[in-house]
C-alpha cells in the first residue's frame, strides 16, 4: 500500500535531543546536523509504522510494549531495544531498499 511512494519527512535539527533520532510523523528530530543515512532510514521505517498503525495507536502501543519489556528485562535499554517497532527498524536500517520490499505490518513478526 505505502511501498510505491516516498515518505514525507521533515528533518529538524535538535541538538539537545537525548536520543540520536525521534520520529513524530512527518517530523524527524535529529541530534546531529547531518544525520547518517542509516539513521534516516531507521526513522523512515518508523514513519511507515506510524502510517500503518495511526500515530496515536503507534505511541500507545510503543509505550505499553516498552512497559511490558521493562518488566520482562528489568533494564531500560534492553526494554527499548526489544520493542517490536525498534527491532524491525534496527534489523533493517542499513538496508536502504528495505521499505521498497517491506510488507504491511511487518513489525508484527518482531513481537
Amino acid at each position: 500500500m505505502f511501498s510505491k511512494f516516498r515518505l514525507p519527512m521533515i528533518i529538524v535539527h535538535t541538538p539537545f535531543l537525548w536520543v540520536e533520532g525521534l520520529t513524530f510523523f512527518p517530523w524527524v528530530f535529529c541530534r546531529e546536523n547531518n544525520p547518517p543515512v542509516w539513521l534516516l532510514n531507521h526513522e523512515r521505517i518508523h514513519l511507515r509504522q506510524q502510517l500503518e498503525t495511526g500515530i496515536l495507536l503507534f505511541y500507545i502501543w510503543y509505550i505499553l510494549e516498552y512497559l511490558v519489556r521493562l518488566i520482562q528485562y528489568r533494564h531500560r535499554y534492553r526494554a527499548y531495544r526489544n520493542i517490536s517497532f525498534e527491532r524491525e527498524a534496527y534489523s533493517n536500517d542499513k538496508d536502504l531498499t528495505y521499505l521498497t520490499k517491506r510488507k504491511a505490518w511487518a513489525m508484527l513478526k518482531y513481537l
